[in-house]
Protein backbone atom coordinates (compact mmCIF):
# COMPACT_ATOMS: atom_id res chain seq x y z
CA UNK A 1 0.00 0.00 0.00
CA UNK A 2 1.22 3.94 -0.83
CA UNK A 3 -0.27 6.75 0.85
CA UNK A 4 -1.16 10.34 -0.49
CA UNK A 5 -1.28 13.09 1.72
CA UNK A 6 -3.93 15.19 1.00
CA UNK A 7 -2.69 18.82 1.95
CA UNK A 8 -4.20 19.84 5.47
CA UNK A 9 -5.54 22.45 3.63
CA UNK A 10 -8.56 20.96 2.13
CA UNK A 11 -9.52 19.69 5.67
CA UNK A 12 -13.00 22.09 6.48
CA UNK A 13 -11.46 23.25 9.65
CA UNK A 14 -8.21 23.91 8.32
CA UNK A 15 -6.64 27.23 9.01
CA UNK A 16 -5.79 29.76 6.83
CA UNK A 17 -2.25 29.43 8.29
CA UNK A 18 -1.89 26.41 5.54
CA UNK A 19 -1.89 28.69 2.43
CA UNK A 20 1.47 30.42 3.87
CA UNK A 21 4.71 28.95 1.14
CA UNK A 22 6.76 28.51 4.27
CA UNK A 23 3.87 26.28 5.55
CA UNK A 24 3.47 24.37 2.47
CA UNK A 25 7.10 24.08 2.23
CA UNK A 26 7.55 22.36 5.21
CA UNK A 27 3.91 20.15 4.94
CA UNK A 28 5.57 19.22 1.61
CA UNK A 29 8.88 18.20 2.61
CA UNK A 30 7.95 16.67 5.93
CA UNK A 31 6.00 14.02 3.99
CA UNK A 32 8.43 13.43 1.31
CA UNK A 33 10.79 12.38 4.30
CA UNK A 34 8.48 10.45 6.46
CA UNK A 35 7.77 8.37 3.19
CA UNK A 36 4.44 9.21 1.52
CA UNK A 37 4.78 8.58 -1.95
CA UNK A 38 1.99 11.56 -3.18
CA UNK A 39 0.68 15.05 -2.16
CA UNK A 40 -2.52 16.01 -3.53
CA UNK A 41 -4.69 18.91 -4.13
CA UNK A 42 -7.93 19.47 -5.74
CA UNK A 43 -9.34 22.20 -7.96
CA UNK A 44 -12.18 24.07 -7.30
CA UNK A 45 -11.44 27.54 -9.40
CA UNK A 46 -14.87 29.21 -8.25
CA UNK A 47 -16.42 27.61 -5.19
CA UNK A 48 -19.39 29.33 -3.77
CA UNK A 49 -19.75 30.38 -0.10
CA UNK A 50 -22.83 27.96 0.39
CA UNK A 51 -20.75 24.91 -0.43
CA UNK A 52 -17.65 26.57 1.94
CA UNK A 53 -19.93 26.76 4.65
CA UNK A 54 -21.66 23.78 4.89
CA UNK A 55 -18.37 21.28 4.53
CA UNK A 56 -16.07 22.87 1.86
CA UNK A 57 -12.56 23.99 2.40
CA UNK A 58 -10.10 26.57 1.16
CA UNK A 59 -8.76 26.20 -1.84
CA UNK A 60 -5.61 26.32 -4.02
CA UNK A 61 -5.21 26.24 -7.88
CA UNK A 62 -3.49 22.61 -7.85
CA UNK A 63 -1.35 23.40 -10.84
CA UNK A 64 0.45 26.38 -8.88
CA UNK A 65 0.47 24.89 -5.46
CA UNK A 66 2.18 21.91 -6.81
CA UNK A 67 4.55 23.33 -8.70
CA UNK A 68 5.84 25.22 -5.70
CA UNK A 69 6.06 22.08 -3.93
CA UNK A 70 7.77 20.57 -6.48
CA UNK A 71 10.57 22.82 -6.35
CA UNK A 72 10.71 22.00 -2.38
CA UNK A 73 11.02 18.13 -2.54
CA UNK A 74 13.18 15.17 -5.10
CA UNK A 75 11.20 12.34 -4.76
CA UNK A 76 7.48 12.68 -3.56
CA UNK A 77 4.79 12.27 -6.60
CA UNK A 78 2.32 15.73 -7.27
CA UNK A 79 -0.93 14.16 -7.62
CA UNK A 80 -4.28 16.30 -8.58
CA UNK A 81 -7.42 15.15 -6.87
CA UNK A 82 -9.35 15.88 -8.77
CA UNK A 83 -8.34 18.07 -11.85
CA UNK A 84 -11.54 18.94 -13.50
CA UNK A 85 -11.26 18.45 -17.15
CA UNK A 86 -14.59 19.88 -18.26
CA UNK A 87 -13.79 23.26 -17.06
CA UNK A 88 -11.20 24.25 -19.95
CA UNK A 89 -10.40 23.42 -23.20
CA UNK A 90 -8.11 19.95 -23.43
CA UNK A 91 -5.44 21.99 -24.64
CA UNK A 92 -5.02 24.09 -21.75
CA UNK A 93 -5.17 21.03 -19.47
CA UNK A 94 -2.33 19.04 -21.42
CA UNK A 95 -0.61 22.22 -21.13
CA UNK A 96 -1.00 23.44 -17.45
CA UNK A 97 -0.44 19.54 -16.19
CA UNK A 98 2.24 18.41 -18.80
CA UNK A 99 4.55 21.70 -17.76
CA UNK A 100 3.70 20.23 -14.30
CA UNK A 101 5.45 17.25 -15.26
CA UNK A 102 8.05 19.09 -16.94
CA UNK A 103 9.14 21.02 -13.82
CA UNK A 104 8.50 18.09 -11.32
CA UNK A 105 11.04 16.03 -13.22
CA UNK A 106 8.42 13.40 -14.14
CA UNK A 107 6.24 12.85 -10.93
CA UNK A 108 2.46 14.31 -11.94
CA UNK A 109 -0.05 11.75 -10.99
CA UNK A 110 -3.17 13.28 -13.50
CA UNK A 111 -6.05 12.52 -11.05
CA UNK A 112 -9.16 13.89 -13.16
CA UNK A 113 -12.83 13.93 -13.05
CA UNK A 114 -15.97 15.27 -14.04
CA UNK A 115 -16.70 18.06 -11.00
CA UNK A 116 -19.37 18.52 -9.29
CA UNK A 117 -20.54 21.40 -8.30
CA UNK A 118 -23.23 23.95 -10.23
CA UNK A 119 -22.49 27.09 -9.19
CA UNK A 120 -18.87 26.48 -10.37
CA UNK A 121 -19.84 25.35 -13.40
CA UNK A 122 -22.29 28.36 -14.19
CA UNK A 123 -19.05 31.02 -12.64
CA UNK A 124 -16.32 29.08 -15.17
CA UNK A 125 -18.82 29.04 -18.14
CA UNK A 126 -19.66 25.57 -18.44
CA UNK A 127 -23.17 23.54 -18.74
CA UNK A 128 -23.01 20.83 -16.40
CA UNK A 129 -24.95 18.92 -18.33
CA UNK A 130 -22.60 18.82 -20.61
CA UNK A 131 -19.94 17.49 -17.91
CA UNK A 132 -20.02 13.95 -19.09
CA UNK A 133 -19.90 14.80 -22.61
CA UNK A 134 -17.14 17.20 -21.94
CA UNK A 135 -14.97 14.98 -19.69
CA UNK A 136 -15.27 11.68 -22.65
CA UNK A 137 -13.88 14.39 -24.89
CA UNK A 138 -11.13 15.64 -23.11
CA UNK A 139 -9.52 12.31 -21.80
CA UNK A 140 -9.28 11.35 -25.40
CA UNK A 141 -7.82 14.71 -26.18
CA UNK A 142 -5.47 14.80 -23.49
CA UNK A 143 -3.98 11.25 -24.27
CA UNK A 144 -3.82 12.23 -27.93
CA UNK A 145 -2.17 15.81 -27.47
CA UNK A 146 0.52 14.34 -25.11
CA UNK A 147 1.62 11.66 -27.32
CA UNK A 148 1.02 13.43 -30.54
CA UNK A 149 1.02 16.96 -29.82
CA UNK A 150 2.58 17.84 -33.22
CA UNK A 151 -0.75 16.16 -34.85
CA UNK A 152 -3.64 18.41 -34.72
CA UNK A 153 -6.85 17.98 -32.21
CA UNK A 154 -10.53 18.76 -33.23
CA UNK A 155 -13.10 18.71 -30.56
CA UNK A 156 -16.71 19.89 -30.65
CA UNK A 157 -16.02 23.12 -29.54
CA UNK A 158 -12.31 23.84 -30.61
CA UNK A 159 -9.86 22.76 -33.26
CA UNK A 160 -6.40 23.17 -33.94
CA UNK A 161 -6.07 24.04 -37.59
CA UNK A 162 -2.30 23.01 -38.39
CA UNK A 163 0.54 21.39 -36.85
CA UNK A 164 1.29 22.27 -33.11
CA UNK A 165 4.33 22.62 -31.34
CA UNK A 166 4.08 21.50 -27.34
CA UNK A 167 6.27 19.24 -25.64
CA UNK A 168 5.97 16.01 -24.41
CA UNK A 169 5.69 15.54 -20.50
CA UNK A 170 8.85 13.95 -19.32
CA UNK A 171 6.41 10.70 -18.46
CA UNK A 172 6.12 8.63 -21.70
CA UNK A 173 3.60 7.83 -23.30
CA UNK A 174 2.14 10.35 -20.97
CA UNK A 175 2.04 10.94 -17.59
CA UNK A 176 -0.24 8.32 -15.45
CA UNK A 177 -4.19 9.29 -15.47
CA UNK A 178 -5.92 8.16 -12.63
CA UNK A 179 -9.99 8.98 -12.75
CA UNK A 180 -12.44 9.72 -10.40
CA UNK A 181 -16.23 8.51 -10.19
CA UNK A 182 -17.74 5.61 -8.44
CA UNK A 183 -20.44 4.56 -11.03
CA UNK A 184 -20.59 2.37 -14.81
CA UNK A 185 -19.22 5.15 -16.57
CA UNK A 186 -15.72 5.64 -14.54
CA UNK A 187 -15.42 2.52 -14.79
CA UNK A 188 -15.64 2.47 -18.47
CA UNK A 189 -13.36 5.43 -18.61
CA UNK A 190 -10.87 3.68 -16.47
CA UNK A 191 -10.79 1.09 -19.24
CA UNK A 192 -10.64 2.81 -22.08
CA UNK A 193 -8.47 5.64 -20.53
CA UNK A 194 -6.98 5.16 -17.46
CA UNK A 195 -3.68 4.08 -15.13
CA UNK A 196 -5.51 4.43 -11.80
CA UNK A 197 -9.03 4.76 -10.60
CA UNK A 198 -10.57 7.23 -7.62
CA UNK A 199 -13.58 5.70 -5.99
CA UNK A 200 -14.84 7.73 -3.11
CA UNK A 201 -16.20 5.36 0.00
CA UNK A 202 -18.62 7.27 1.30
CA UNK A 203 -22.67 7.62 2.56
CA UNK A 204 -25.17 7.42 -0.05
CA UNK A 205 -26.13 11.28 0.82
CA UNK A 206 -22.08 12.60 0.20
CA UNK A 207 -21.96 10.01 -2.86
CA UNK A 208 -25.19 12.14 -4.66
CA UNK A 209 -23.92 15.49 -3.71
CA UNK A 210 -20.51 14.75 -5.41
CA UNK A 211 -23.27 13.70 -8.12
CA UNK A 212 -21.70 9.75 -8.27
CA UNK A 213 -23.06 6.37 -7.30
CA UNK A 214 -22.68 5.23 -3.82
CA UNK A 215 -20.21 2.97 -2.51
CA UNK A 216 -21.09 2.55 0.74
CA UNK A 217 -18.44 0.12 2.38
CA UNK A 218 -16.05 -2.29 1.60
CA UNK A 219 -17.59 -4.71 0.19
CA UNK A 220 -19.56 -2.68 -2.53
CA UNK A 221 -16.22 -1.34 -2.74
CA UNK A 222 -14.68 -5.09 -3.46
CA UNK A 223 -17.63 -5.88 -6.06
CA UNK A 224 -16.84 -2.16 -7.50
CA UNK A 225 -13.21 -3.00 -8.19
CA UNK A 226 -14.34 -6.67 -9.21
CA UNK A 227 -16.04 -5.42 -12.24
CA UNK A 228 -13.11 -3.00 -13.10
CA UNK A 229 -10.97 -5.99 -13.34
CA UNK A 230 -13.55 -8.04 -15.25
CA UNK A 231 -13.99 -5.30 -17.36
CA UNK A 232 -9.96 -4.87 -17.56
CA UNK A 233 -8.96 -8.34 -18.66
CA UNK A 234 -12.15 -8.42 -21.39
CA UNK A 235 -10.29 -5.19 -23.03
CA UNK A 236 -7.21 -7.05 -23.19
CA UNK A 237 -5.14 -4.73 -20.24
CA UNK A 238 -3.98 -6.37 -17.53
CA UNK A 239 -6.04 -5.14 -14.28
CA UNK A 240 -2.69 -5.26 -12.02
CA UNK A 241 -1.58 -2.15 -14.07
CA UNK A 242 -3.91 -0.18 -12.63
CA UNK A 243 -3.92 0.89 -9.71
CA UNK A 244 -7.31 1.92 -7.22
CA UNK A 245 -6.70 5.07 -4.70
CA UNK A 246 -9.38 4.80 -1.54
CA UNK A 247 -9.23 6.92 1.51
CA UNK A 248 -7.44 6.05 4.71
CA UNK A 249 -9.94 5.60 7.64
CA UNK A 250 -9.69 8.50 9.93
CA UNK A 251 -6.91 7.34 12.49
CA UNK A 252 -5.91 8.48 16.12
CA UNK A 253 -2.60 7.72 16.36
CA UNK A 254 -2.38 8.00 20.04
CA UNK A 255 -4.89 5.17 20.42
CA UNK A 256 -4.84 1.66 19.77
CA UNK A 257 -8.14 0.46 19.35
CA UNK A 258 -8.64 3.47 16.60
CA UNK A 259 -5.04 2.11 15.19
CA UNK A 260 -6.08 -1.49 15.04
CA UNK A 261 -9.81 -0.71 12.72
CA UNK A 262 -7.69 1.03 10.34
CA UNK A 263 -5.14 -1.37 9.80
CA UNK A 264 -8.23 -3.74 9.40
CA UNK A 265 -9.76 -1.46 7.30
CA UNK A 266 -7.25 -0.97 5.14
CA UNK A 267 -6.39 -4.66 5.16
CA UNK A 268 -9.64 -5.43 3.96
CA UNK A 269 -9.65 -2.54 0.97
CA UNK A 270 -6.26 -3.91 0.25
CA UNK A 271 -7.55 -7.65 -0.21
CA UNK A 272 -10.37 -6.01 -2.62
CA UNK A 273 -7.50 -4.65 -4.80
CA UNK A 274 -7.03 -1.00 -3.35
CA UNK A 275 -3.02 0.20 -3.73
CA UNK A 276 -2.85 3.64 -2.65
CA UNK A 277 -4.71 5.12 0.36
CA UNK A 278 -5.57 8.70 1.01
CA UNK A 279 -4.37 10.15 4.18
CA UNK A 280 -5.68 13.29 5.98
CA UNK A 281 -4.18 14.41 8.88
CA UNK A 282 -4.38 16.40 12.15
CA UNK A 283 -5.20 19.73 10.43
CA UNK A 284 -5.73 22.32 13.34
CA UNK A 285 -2.84 23.68 12.86
CA UNK A 286 0.21 23.58 10.66
CA UNK A 287 2.66 22.02 13.80
CA UNK A 288 -0.01 19.55 14.84
CA UNK A 289 -0.17 18.30 10.85
CA UNK A 290 3.69 18.22 10.28
CA UNK A 291 3.98 15.94 13.80
CA UNK A 292 0.99 13.65 12.59
CA UNK A 293 2.89 12.96 8.95
CA UNK A 294 6.08 12.27 11.17
CA UNK A 295 4.01 9.87 13.08
CA UNK A 296 1.99 8.49 10.59
CA UNK A 297 5.06 7.36 8.82
CA UNK A 298 6.49 5.73 11.54
CA UNK A 299 3.30 3.99 12.82
CA UNK A 300 2.47 2.78 9.04
CA UNK A 301 6.48 1.94 8.36
CA UNK A 302 6.50 3.49 5.54
CA UNK A 303 10.14 3.42 3.54
CA UNK A 304 11.21 6.16 1.66
CA UNK A 305 13.02 4.60 -2.12
CA UNK A 306 14.60 6.62 -4.75
CA UNK A 307 11.37 7.26 -7.00
CA UNK A 308 8.11 6.15 -4.89
CA UNK A 309 7.51 5.39 -1.10
CA UNK A 310 5.22 1.77 -0.31
CA UNK A 311 4.28 0.36 3.34
CA UNK A 312 6.05 -2.49 4.52
CA UNK A 313 2.75 -3.18 5.80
Amino acid sequence: MKYTLEYPSELPTAPDDFLRPDVIREVATQAEAAGFSAVALSEHPAPSAKWRSNGGHNTLDPIAALSFMAAATSRIRLMTNLYVLPFRNPYLSAKALGSLDLVSGGRLIAGVGAGYLRSEFSAVGVDIDRRAELLDEALTALRSIWTEPETPFTGADFAAVGVVHLQHPVQRPHPPIWIGGNGAAAIRRVVEHGDGWMPIIAAAGMASTMRTAAIENTEQFGDAAARLRNRLADAGRDPSTVDIQVVCPPTDLDDAASLRRARDTLAELIGHGATWAVVHVDGSSPQSALDYIKAFGAEMDLVATRDISESRV
